[in-house]
């Protein structure tokens, strides 16, 4: 049973991960980094070498899970690929968009390997996508499996929490079992419940650790975070101001407007305007599209009916000045240059009437992330083709990652106890926090950490 982190380096980026067992090859997840361009941002697929894949599987559709999809189909033209429903509806439309904002990368900052595959492309690869729905096992056999006397392997879902259609992956091959978490999440959101993965009989864990090095706050619980983020709107609105809440468009978008039907609802507050990005558009009429099917909270919410935002694209954003008593939920959650959020925050980010409220990661060297740190006063450069502006507008932080917490994770590799125990999906401390505790609380289990490109025998 072998093993092959497809990663770059130990981080969160473009996470790709290969696996051999039973006769059959697979790659779990197919990332694109989002801070890299062009070669170094897809997962370094030459470190499986000239090994054909029988299977590609996917755990969700976040970009830095799906976004090279297309490129490793071209390189590996007889593998299928497998993923929940709800991920490849998600997933056609993030891809659709990442091409065009590969388009505009190569206008205007001269990359010219963008875009890395077309829409035509992209529209074949999803044909030859397959959905596995949660908890019903399907087996990757193949010729070649039959041909040396193996069995296979037996692929499950199991639902993963974090966003629609994220799921863990359950591996059985040749009497043993691996499970994949992905992103996973075992809290309550506010429209997504909390991970559902089992509890026992696993042999190895490749498990996520985002939040390895952020601690909860003590008594922290996400009720008494919600009504904290209420007050702070409606302080911010009294003081005549605007909000920039800079958000993914996939996940966080959809919690955000949830979190203000409930404040409206529980009379927390009264109606105020709300903006999102076109891309949050998209995403949110597929999670109105599959309220009732989806194993979700406030099932038969429909946002985009119910909280009737208003929509900003990138045209209209440049006449859209900020204006007081307004929310703008607007992508991308990092602040990336030239996206929604970023545009509007050098709008507000000299004034000290309107307000910045961070809900989620931000990558500390992105602009989202700079800002978090920068005190007021500060110099802050949001994007390289802009001056430097100084903070004046309140910057306030808020508790609601769509990740699971380093101390719930923690208790669930502690339940399960499997024999290996695979970290990923984590910056160094990260990482390197999960690693000391576990070996502390599981003396019995091996805690790997797997170096990029190296392949490891399970």
């Amino acid at each position: 049973m072998k093993f092959i982190n497809l990663t770059r380096r130990t981080e969160i980026g473009a996470n790709s991960y290969y696996l051999e067992a039973a006769g059959q090859r697979f790659v779990l997840d197919s990332g694109m980094h989002p801070k890299e361009e062009g070669e170094e941002s897809l997962p370094n697929f030459r470190a499986t070498g000239d090994r054909p894949l029988d299977a590609i599987i996917l755990s969700h559709a976040h970009l830095d899970h799906i976004g090279t999809l297309p490129v490793l189909m071209r390189r590996q033209p007889n593998a299928r690929i497998f993923m929940t429903e709800a991920t490849a509806e998600i997933g056609n439309a993030l891809l659709h968009n990442s091409v065009n904002v590969m388009t505009r990368q190569r206008e205007e900052l001269g990359v010219v390997i963008y875009p890395l595959f077309t829409h035509r492309e992209t529209d074949r690869a999803s044909d030859q996508w397959r959905s596995g729905p949660l908890r019903q096992p399907f087996t990757l056999g193949g010729e070649r499996a039959r041909r040396e006397g193996e069995q296979g392997v037996t692929v499950e879902f199991v639902d993963a929490g974090h966003v629609l259609g994220a799921a863990g992956v359950l591996l059985r091959a040749e009497g043993r079992t691996i499970f994949y978490s992905g992103d996973v999440n075992f809290d309550d959101q506010t429209i997504t419940a909390g991970a559902v993965f089992p509890e026992s009989g696993v042999d190895v864990l490749i498990i996520e650790t985002t939040r390895g090095d952020s601690p909860l706050p003590e008594g922290f619980t996400r009720a008494a975070e919600e009504r904290r983020l209420a007050e702070a709107i409606g302080r911010a609105f009294q003081r005549g101001g605007c909000i920039l809440m800079p958000v993914f468009a996939l996940g966080k978008t959809q919690e955000a407007l949830g979190m203000i039907h409930n404040f409206r609802r529980e009379k927390l507050l009264g109606e105020f305007p709300v903006y999102i990005g076109g891309l949050s558009v998209k995403m949110t009429e597929i999670y109105d599209r599959r309220a009732l099917t989806a194993r979700r909270l406030l099932p038969r919410l429909q946002l985009l009916e119910e909280v009737a935002p208003f929509v900003l694209n990138g045209q209209t954003i440049h006449d859209s000045p900020a204006r007081a008593g307004r929310l703008y939920a607007l992508s991308s959650g990092m602040m990336t240059p030239k996206t929604l959020s970023n545009i509007f925050a050098r709008r507000v980010i000299e004034n000290p009437q309107h307000s910045i409220f961070f809900v989620g990661y931000a990558d500390p060297e992105s602009p989202a992330g700079r800002l978090r740190t920068a005190r007021p006063g500060d110099l802050v450069t949001l994007d390289p083709d802009e001056p430097p502006q100084r903070l004046a507008c309140h910057i306030e932080q808020f508790q609601f990652s769509a990740h699971a917490s380093r101390e719930s994770l923690l208790s669930y590799v502690k339940k399960l106890a499997p024999k290996k125990i695979v970290l990923v999906h984590g910056d160094v401390p990260a990482v390197e926090w999960t690693r000391a505790q576990l070996r502390v609380e599981l003396p019995g289990s091996e805690v790997i950490v797997p170096a990029p490109g190296v392949e490891l025998e399970l």
